[in-house]
């Protein structure tokens, strides 16, 4: 008999595609964790590992019952939610995959979130609009909250957020005698810090550098928003952000928020789930909060 333990072991190595990285995310020693996929092998009488000096991936077996275990898994985690509904209770673990853009948004959806629902334990993973696509598939996120464009159609349903649009933070004597908007052009100027170009923000803002035949400076990259705002802070670059994550930090000592104008760029934000039946309890509870916090919250941040 397969058990459920075997099949999270399996997924995480699916998801990881290395034995230590495996190991530690179920919590457990690399050799006990290998001992186990043995096992299931032996009791199996098949290989699932392709194995040589290193990790070469799952056999077309492995693979099968990799999908097969996502929905068994999937299936499992609603039976434990739906029991708990069934007495009057919605809890469990909701996992969020964030693009860094929307971070500020996902915090005070987080908090919306514990209020009406306080058993329910929310935790946002800040990663990449691919990335994101990718788990949604194979089940290691429930929700995400990225890019509309970023998203294929095909077994998920997306909801539109908000508009996502952009700020320059600059040190106040980089843009002194500028009123409260600058123009692209000018942005491009100045000695910027952006994402680095495995982020779609920068994919982004790439783009709109490109179509209005812009060379930007850009003198340092990061895959996070935080170096570049203490650089700003500390009076050497200007950045580019997103509004709401402005509007979320409030003022930053020593720094001027300038709206970028001419033209002005905004980019769909959305939240995706997929398509799942039964559906998970803490899901409903999600996209209950999320269909309030957009109609009441929302116009403050566009």
């Amino acid at each position: 008999m397969i058990e459920l333990k075997d099949l999270q072991l399996l997924t995480a190595l699916a998801r990881h595609q290395h034995f230590a990285k495996a190991a530690a995310d179920c919590g457990i020693s690399q050799p006990a964790f290998s001992m186990r996929i043995r096992n299931l092998e032996e009791r199996l009488g098949l290989s699932i590992v392709r194995r040589a000096n290193r990790f070469q991936g799952l056999t077309e077996e492995g693979m099968m019952i990799v999908r097969r275990a996502r929905s068994i898994l999937d299936d499992a985690k609603a039976l434990e939610q739906e029991i708990a509904a069934a007495r009057g209770e919605v809890t469990g673990t909701l996992v969020l995959g964030v693009v860094p853009t929307a971070t500020a948004w996902a915090a005070q959806l987080v908090d919306q979130v514990h209020q009406a629902y306080p058993r329910v334990l929310a935790r946002v993973e800040v990663t990449t609009s691919l990335a994101i696509q990718q788990r949604l598939y194979d089940g290691t996120i429930d929700a995400g909250i990225t890019y509309s464009d970023s998203m294929g159609r095909d077994l998920v349903t997306v909801q539109p957020l908000y508009e996502e649009s952009y700020v320059l933070l600059a040190p106040e004597e980089m843009v002194a005698g500028r009123g409260d908007a600058i123009s692209w052009a000018e942005a491009a100027e100045l000695p910027l810090s952006l994402l680095d170009q495995q982020m779609q923000n920068r994919r982004i803002l790439d783009r709109i550098f490109a179509d209005l035949e812009l060379k930007p400076e850009i003198v340092s990259e990061s895959n996070g928003f935080m170096a570049s705002m203490v650089l700003a802070r500390e009076g050497s670059v200007a950045t580019i952000l997103p509004r709401a994550l402005m509007q979320a930090l409030g003022n930053l000592g020593g720094t001027r928020v300038l709206m970028l104008i001419k033209p002005e760029q905004t980019r769909q934000i959305c939240i995706a789930t997929l398509d799942r039946t039964p559906e998970l309890t803490t899901l409903r509870a999600l996209k209950e909060v999320v269909a309030t916090f957009v109609s009441d919250r929302m116009p403050q941040m566009a």
